[in-house]
């Protein structure tokens, strides 16, 4: 259940095979020395990455098994331990080019993974992988391993972790920002496993490497991370601290993700049949206000209608946290003795008060079905017209599973803000439910939450090099869920969360820009665990022409997705 893993950083020299797998031995030997019992290397470790072309590739790759992976099988066999090893693999039948990654075990070669997303350098060389994404059992759990951008993809990990994976195997050549990435955290902490990361360092045909080796436990902590150079960092893995399954997910909702939406140019798919087309976007402002919902209705209304007041003439929406009208449920304050239908007064009320300041407020309440008289955990938007529209929480937490029924649609508003999708705090530590929004075309994401624990990581800095744009000082909140959340679905995502410290809800509210490789970020964040607000520009405008001309609405991490890779997301 406990083994010791090792985590290499390598800069290796392009071309320079031989010499690279003689200096990979010795720092797996080193590794092994040290009790490692799982040890993995960098992307393309044995030979470098930044191929010109397919004619440079021929010159170094190698098949599985060969001359390389005999190196270290015999290493695995005498050292009695696992290897991850990077290189580029040639298909003995096809002769396709693959950026690969080969599990090695003390019994020989267990298996292999070719990376399935391509990064930019990829179609140089390389053909899309084309042995999914699996889980190896061993004798110290099971074993997934993926490539690089792989990761961007929130579906790979998810595949992998449904499979039971105790441990991902992240080997990379990440660049273009400060590591460990929030990415690889993210990962971690919404699969509930471990990640152990080799990432290269270095410089190579101009291109700058972030470095940041690091093993990352569950919860999101990093336990051990390098800065520069080759080295080693290692740490203890317990697999009974994942592995334990994950949230309660709804895969009959997930379908929508074996689909591409944007596979085509959006500005044409979503016009198709004059059926839903997206609204036209403008430049608007957005802000998020941090409090503390009580348990007098009255109070937290009129709570909500000072803060309204204060932004009004600043704002176009405004979102507040999870059940802001109602105040915390619980068993002793079951939700059933205050729900409210949305005819009721309270978002009466809510919807006189955005009609009068001409601004959209997004609320939560406990809402009561009038015909069924199920209560629900729900978020109203109310545009500025008034015009209401409820989402009620598809995931409900532990907490609130024996209090509210679950919703089972999702809902997406078109405003001038551009399109809008719903969700209620713990949907957000899901990742199929930012995902589904997206493919619907949505611009923005509003997410009123109440959410417990830790979900932000801080990062001491870092002495890479990178571009002078890049932040590589002290930051106490270089990982925040929610930025990733909204990166790799490229929307805006305003998440406004309450603060109640004796339930360990400690705040992190913001407004996230939909490119996390853009710097300086597009984002605001509330300043520390107090109540407060803060308002984000978002820009859903197109400038003309065919295509779209923001990221927003190009939505690039979206377009590259493989669904036929994703099966296994929305089987139950």
């Amino acid at each position: 259940m406990t083994f010791t893993a090792a985590a290499i950083q390598f800069e290796p020299t392009l071309f320079a095979k031989d010499a690279n797998i003689e200096s990979l031995a010795e720092l797996v030997e080193k590794a092994a020395s040290d009790g490692a019992e799982l040890i993995t290397t960098p992307e393309m470790a044995t030979t470098g990455y930044c191929f010109h072309d397919g004619e440079e590739a021929a010159t170094v790759v190698e098949q599985i098994p060969g001359p390389t992976t005999g190196v270290f099988e015999e290493i695995a066999a005498r050292r009695d331990c696992y290897i991850v090893l990077g290189m580029p693999e040639v298909d003995p039948d096809s002769g396709l080019f693959y950026n690969s990654a080969v599990l090695i075990g003390p019994e020989g070669i267990l298996g292999t993974h070719r990376k399935t997303h391509p990064y930019i350098a990829e179609p140089k060389w390389a053909a899309p992988g084309n042995l999914g994404h699996q889980v190896f059992e061993t004798r110290l759990g099971r074993i997934a391993m993926l490539i690089c951008m792989d990761l961007h993809f929130l579906e790979t990990a998810r595949v992998v972790a449904l499979q039971g994976a105790d441990v991902i195997c992240h080997i990379s050549n990440w660049l273009a920002e400060r590591t460990p990435a929030p990415y690889w955290i993210s990962r971690a902490f919404e699969n509930n496993c471990y990640v152990i990361e080799s990432n290269r360092w270095g410089l190579e045909r101009t291109v700058q490497f972030s470095g940041g080796t690091c093993i990352i436990e569950p919860d999101g902590t990093v336990a051990q991370r390098i800065d520069v150079g080759n080295g080693i960092v290692s740490a203890q893995i317990d697999i009974r601290r994942g592995g334990w399954g994950l949230p309660e997910r709804r895969p009959e909702l997930y379908r929508e993700l074996q689909i591409n939406s944007y596979a085509w140019n959006p500005l044409d798919f979503f016009t198709l049949y004059g059926h839903a087309p997206l609204p036209t976007g403008a430049t608007s402002t957005v802000s998020v206000v941090q409090c503390t919902p009580g348990t007098s209705v009255e109070s937290n209304l009129a709570d909500i209608e000072s803060w309204v007041e204060r932004l009004s003439g600043s704002t176009d929406l405004v979102v507040f946290p999870e059940l802001s009208i109602s105040g915390a449920v619980s068993e002793q304050r079951p939700p059933r003795e205050i729900a409210e239908t949305l005819d009721g007064p309270s978002i009466t009320r809510i919807a006189e008060l955005a009609v009068r300041r001409d601004v959209s407020i997004v609320v939560g309440l406990a809402e009561r079905d009038a015909e069924t008289g199920r209560v629900y955990n729900s978020a109203v938007l109310i545009g500025s017209d008034g015009a209401c529209t409820a989402y009620r929480q598809i995931h409900l937490s532990a907490e609130h599973r024996p209090l509210f029924a679950a919703g089972d649609s999702w809902t997406v508003v078109d405003l001038p803000t551009g399109r809008v999708g719903i969700l209620v705090g713990n949907d957000a530590l899901l990742p199929e439910s930012g995902r589904i929004l997206a493919l619907r075309g949505c611009d923005l994401i509003v997410c009123p939450s109440a959410l417990a624990g830790t979900f932000v990581g801080s990062h001491p800095g870092t002495e890479i090099p990178h571009a002078a744009e890049v932040p590589t000082g002290v930051d106490a909140l270089h990982w925040h869920h929610m930025r990733v959340r909204a990166g790799e679905n490229n929307v805006y995502f305003a998440f406004a969360n309450s603060i109640d410290p004796s339930r360990g809800i400690h705040g992190h509210s913001g407004v996230f820009g939909p490119d996390t490789f853009a710097f300086p970020r597009t984002e605001t964040i509330v300043d520390g665990s107090e109540s407060g607000y803060a308002t984000c520009v978002v820009d859903t405008t197109h400038l003309g022409g065919p295509y779209p001309t923001t990221v927003v609405r190009r939505k690039d991490l979206v377009l590259m997705r493989q669904p036929h890779q994703y099966g296994t997301l929305s089987t139950a």
